[in-house]
């Protein structure tokens, strides 16, 4: 069943007039699944936290609650001393297992891409997603810009681009991308939640970097369903913070929609499984070793997703360019640096309990030095571009 609803205007600016359309999640193929991300964000922080983005990372995704901002500890130290888990990843209300908050104790900390009971909540925090952005928006490679603005200036047809974000989280990408590139554009932003997808709707940018229109449409749905039918007509393909919360099956079904629908894809700030935190202490290895694990559950391919991706596109003839994109967090984001840590932590602590005795005094110690401005860390992920073949004559 499809709803169509009042034109949602681009912010900022008058209301103007634009379609918007919202479709019941598992709907058609046409209406096409709604991602969560934690774009950014994705699931990622950086994802680890989560992921649009959300999601997402280097790697998780942080759950949230509709209509009510998710339980979030405070960027200090806190009172972590006699439970480790009640601060960082153990009741139900204040759950940290990849990069915020999480609803539930053992919930997987990835947005949910499958068919799921409507009445679920949403599983990122709006909070999250807007520590993130900044640093997002400054890891993002900009270096595959121009391969991608002259791909899309060759693109047939003078009408605009249309370009689908898929687990759009709060709009993130758009904020970022759209006033990067030229010509009119008509975004469809996909989401499973429709509380991130209304901060999308009404937060996303109003012009590009020509002036000229942009407009947005919001979707919700499932990736699993995504077909080159679902893209027909589509310029482009983005998403943040998402590839490492797919499966193999899911990376290759996206790969055959994009090629088949011959549009590119940027694929931005998936978690690389690689963080270095200064000044280095000796349990940061075990701690992200631990990590990466909690990454790959439940078939999830986490730092793995950007390789297999690569090879997806590939073996269906698309070009490649990757680009590292790391968070740098410093000083200046000593408040998402204390999530992602808490996320971090207790994502390696939840794969690998052993941990829990040592690692209490370890984000404590992290927590302690991050409030005093000592704690620098560099969380890595990496940029995507793939340009298939396109299907229209372009060149």
């Amino acid at each position: 069943m499809t709803q169509r609803t009042g034109r949602i205007p681009a912010q900022p600016g008058p209301r103007e007039a634009v379609e918007s359309v919202l479709t019941d999640a598992g709907g058609d193929a046409g209406g096409m699944s709604a991602m969560g991300s934690a774009t950014g964000a994705g699931a990622n922080p950086g994802q680890a936290g989560v992921t649009s983005g959300q999601a997402g990372q280097v790697g998780g995704v942080v759950a949230g609650q509709a209509g009510a901002a998710a339980q979030v500890p405070g960027p200090g130290p806190g009172p972590v001393g006699g439970s480790f888990l009640a601060q960082a990843a153990g009741t139900a209300d204040a759950v940290i297992a990849g990069a915020g908050p999480v609803l539930r104790l053992g919930e997987r900390p990835t947005v949910k891409l499958r068919d799921a009971d409507p009445d679920d909540p949403p599983r990122y925090a709006p909070e999250w997603l807007e520590l993130r952005e900044g640093p997002d928006a400054s890891a993002r490679a900009h270096d595959l810009l121009d391969p991608l603005r002259i791909r899309l200036a060759n693109l047939p047809g003078k009408a605009g681009l249309v370009i689908h974000d898929l687990g759009c989280g709060t709009g993130s990408m758009g904020r970022w991308l759209a006033p990067r590139i030229d010509g009119a554009q008509h975004w469809i932003l996909h989401d499973r939640d429709p509380y991130l997808l209304h901060f999308a709707a009404v937060a996303s940018p109003r012009s590009a970097a020509d002036g000229s229109r942009v407009t947005v449409e919001t979707r919700r749905g499932d990736v699993g369903r995504l077909t080159p039918d679902a893209l027909a007509g589509a310029s482009l393909v983005t998403a943040s913070a998402l590839l490492d919360v797919l499966t193999r099956e899911e990376i290759d079904t996206l790969a055959a929609a994009c090629t088949g629908a011959g549009c590119p894809a940027l694929l931005t700030l998936s978690v690389a499984g690689r963080v270095e935190l200064t000044p280095a202490h000796a349990m940061d290895e075990e701690i992200a070793e631990a990590f990466n694990a909690h990454q790959r559950r439940d078939g999830l391919l986490g730092p793995d997703a950007v390789t297999v991706a690569c090879e997806a596109f590939s073996e269906r003839g698309a070009t490649v360019r990757l680009h590292p994109s790391p968070w740098r967090l410093g000083p200046a984001e000593s408040e998402l640096t204390a999530q992602w840590l808490r996320g971090w932590v207790g994502a390696a602590v939840e794969e690998r309990p052993e941990l829990k005795e040592r690692a209490e005094p370890y984000l404590r110690e992290r927590l302690e030095a991050c409030a005093a401005g000592e704690l620098r860390v560099v969380v890595h992920h990496t940029d995507l571009l793939a340009l298939s073949r396109p299907t229209g004559g372009a060149s």
